[in-house]
Order: C-alpha cells, then structure tokens, then sequence
C-alpha cells in the first residue's frame, strides 16, 4: 500500500514544525502547506505573513517535506472577516477564530487538501481524536493550559474524520524540547497571540478603518453621567481598562456592565463585586453538537465561556429549534454577547454554540 498522505496546515509557529515533523517520523507522506488569509502589509511595505511563510519554508526543507502556499484571502473575507464586522455592528463581541476553523482549516483547507489526494489534513492545535462506537470523539488536549477544543467545538463528524492533531497529547514544553532537539528553524519563535487580521496592531485603530466609530456617554446606572466613550464596539462586558474614569465614588475600579445601542450609552458598575456584572444563565445559537446522537431535553455537563476558563456546572434544556438554555449552577461573571459557550463531559467536547441573550 502506498504511504497515506497528510497536508499539514503550517503557521510558521513551533507547534504545526513539530506536528510536522512527528508526521513524518510516523511514515506519513506530509506536506506543509502555509495559508494565507489576510493582506497584513503595512505602509512600509512590511508583512509578517511573508516572515511566518519563510519559516515555514526552512522548517519543511529542514525535515524534507513538499512546501507549498494557498491564499483564501478571498474566502476568509467573505466568511470570517464579515462575520466579525457584522457582530461589532450588533454590539456583540465575535468569536473569529471559531469560525476560521469551522470555515477555513476544516472548510476551504480541508476540500483543497482532498483535491491534492490528501487522506488527512493535520494541524497544530492542542486537542485529541479518538473513535468510539463508530464516531469521532474530541478530547481535550493533555496541557490543560493549551487545551484549544475550545475553538473547535463548531467541527462535524465528516470534519474530525479527515483531521489529525499530532501535538494534542503533548505538553507544551515537551514540544519546545522536540522542535530544539530536532534544530528547527521555530524551536524559539514566540508564539502569536490575537486575531490574525490584526496582529500587534491597536485594535481600536483597526475597527475604526472598518466601521464609523460613534462617541457617546458613559452613565452609572442611575444616570449620572461619569465620562465619554470612543464608540460602543470597542468596550466589552466586564472590561477595566480604558474607560478613563477612575478615582470616584468608592475608590474601587469601574466595568462595563451594558450597552444600550439605541441611545449609544456605555453603563459602568463600580467595584467586580457589583450584581449588574453577574448573570445566571443564557441563552445560546446556532449550537453544534460534535456526536450524531445529540442530547435531548434536559441534562448537566460543564461549559466553558471563554477560552481558559476553568469548566463551570451547567444545566442544559435544548429547544425545538435547536437553541439551548443554559442555567448556571454558580453566577458567572461578564459573560458576553456573540462569544461562544462550550460544553464538556469530562474530557469530552460536546459542542456549543454562540451566546446570544445573558440572564441577569
């Protein structure tokens, strides 16, 4: 039999290097493929896709693999960068890289990845697969601290039966060590960290070439006006940072506590304690569920509502229409409009969806 083919989907960071080449001391016959999604050029000319794609390059050329680019810059636009504008438009906070992965990795890459004879397609993210009973199963990655099932929750069987992920049951470090060991060119790289389309960027800066900023002000819930805002898409609930009104009242810093987009009115509560910052529960859309045999009626598991943090006791009642209630077993913190709620069964993802109403 021939060897089966694997095209890696290579960021130019240290975890899809190794994935790399763990691939290919498997026997597998890999090739390392860069996407490119997004135009970062800067006014200097400067573009640090071009840098992530040269490592890229000098990684497969060192463990001898086939190197090649794709752009969906075109696709990513049309697919995730709307979305995310959309969902500031509505005064949500948008969760791009969940539907980068749905839309793009395990979309666009993975059909291109068939379209070159691909059995599988493999990236880097810290998470697990196993098969039971006939289906793909998504566990958690074995570092707790990289577990990324979050950003993957929005995957189907199809998908997660044509996917690899090399590194999920590594730690961290250990993954350091390997890529050092092995010489690579990103044994050292630091790793990125926000939204591609933005990079090191103000994020302030960015939205404002996209979308009419519309200054307002900021009241306590009373109505005393404590301030002005930039515009409501740049604040998010339970931010306190940059709100450029400290030192009254209390003492004790503010936080967003809501928006009122009609009158363009950013609400702050004084001090983390405040009861407006807590909720008990909320209401979720567009909920995908890993397994074909989705839950039914009522039932208690855990969730996550943001990305590392720790899985929180939940109860779940499905609708009709496919939406979930989520009732929490302890009042959350700052839970947010359009980022997305996921659900575990110990080390199982279950799936999730994307928060739409919050339950004071």
């Amino acid at each position: 039999m021939s060897k089966q083919r694997v095209i890696l989907g290579m960021s130019g960071g240290v975890d899809s290097s190794v994935a790399a080449l763990q691939l290919k001391e498997q026997g597998y016959d890999v090739i390392g493929v860069f996407m490119k999604n997004w135009d970062d050029t800067d006014e200097f000319g400067h573009c640090t896709a071009e840098e992530d794609a040269e490592d890229v390059r000098r990684v497969c050329d060192q463990i001898d693999i086939p190197f090649y680019t794709v752009n969906f810059e075109k696709e990513y636009s049309e697919k995730v960068f709307q979305y995310f504008l959309d969902e500031y438009k509505s005064g949500r906070t948008p969760n791009p890289d969940v539907m980068c992965n749905r839309e793009i990795k395990f979309g666009e890459f993975l059909q291109k990845g068939l379209d070159l004879g691909a059995d599988f397609i493999a990236t880097g993210h810290y998470a697990r697969l196993e098969e039971r009973d006939g289906e793909f199963v998504l566990l958690r990655g074995n570092d707790s601290n990289k577990d990324q099932t979050y950003f993957l929750h929005a995957l189907n069987q199809y998908q997660l039966s044509k996917a690899m992920f090399p590194i999920g049951h590594m730690p961290k470090p250990q993954v350091r060590e390997i890529a050092a060991a092995a010489g690579l060119a990103t044994a050292k790289k630091k790793d990125s960290t926000g939204v591609c389309f933005i990079g090191e960027r103000n994020f302030k800066e960015f939205l404002s070439q996209y979308l009419p900023a519309q200054p307002g002000d900021i009241q306590t819930l009373d109505g005393e006006v404590k301030g002005r805002h930039d515009g409501l898409m740049y604040y998010t609930l339970g931010q306190r940072q940059g709100l450029g009104i400290g030192g009254s009242g209390t003492g004790e810093p503010w936080f967003v506590a809501d928006k009122d987009l009609e009158r363009n009115i950013l609400y702050v509560v004084q001090g983390d304690k405040h009861p407006r910052l807590y909720s008990k529960g909320l209401s979720a859309t567009d909920v995908n569920w890993i397994s074909t045999r989705r839950p039914q009626g009522e039932f208690t598991c855990t969730a996550k509502f943001r990305y590392r943090q720790p899985d929180q006791g939940v109860t779940v009642t499905l609708g009709a229409d496919g939406a979930a209630e989520v009732v929490f077993h302890e009042p959350q913190k700052a839970i947010t409009p359009g980022q997305s709620v996921v659900f575990y069964d110990g080390e199982i993802c279950l799936g999730g969806g994307i928060i739409d109403k919050v339950n004071r």
